[in-house]
């Protein structure tokens, strides 16, 4: 094997282990406030409060979405067991969902979050919110997942 062969072979095998992504990142676009979360939606009745409705232990969990100091805050809280977390980043709008998206320094971890889920989002992430209909939403992160409805006040 020559040695050019060898180095075009290296490049093209190292291309394969490379990270792909699903969508352009040009065609993002990220807020931080719920006037412009709502006008990226194009949807000024787009609901800031959702219950869970797939939870298996009867303690819903509750996603507000709000302005706090002037930034987007997320919280997710767990029926009578408090905090879950409370996140405060960007909600970015892909091809087809919306990205919660924050640093480990952007998320707040409450009393009712498990060992699992501090674990898997201490050094930041994302949850993924997919729009199924108009009454329900799937918000997921690595290793969870649960439907949602809108909460109205």
């Amino acid at each position: 094997m020559t040695r050019s062969f060898r180095q075009i072979l290296f490049c093209t095998c190292l291309t394969l282990f490379l990270p792909f992504s699903s969508h352009a990142q040009g065609d993002e676009k990220c807020v931080s406030t719920v006037t412009d979360l709502k006008a990226m939606l194009s949807d000024q009745a787009f609901p800031l409060k959702w219950e869970e409705t797939t939870m298996d232990d009867g303690k819903p969990l509750m996603v507000s979405i709000a302005e706090k100091n002037g930034a987007l805050s997320v919280a997710f809280v767990k029926s009578t067991k408090g905090l879950w977390a409370d996140i405060s980043g960007v909600i970015c709008q892909t091809d087809k969902d919306l990205e919660i998206r924050f640093t480990a320094g952007q998320i707040r971890f409450g009393p009712a979050a498990s060992w699992v889920l501090r674990y898997a989002l201490s050094d930041g992430g994302k949850f993924t919110l997919t729009r199924i209909d108009v009454k329900q939403m799937r918000v997921a992160t690595t290793g969870w997942s649960g439907v949602f409805a809108p909460v109205s006040d």
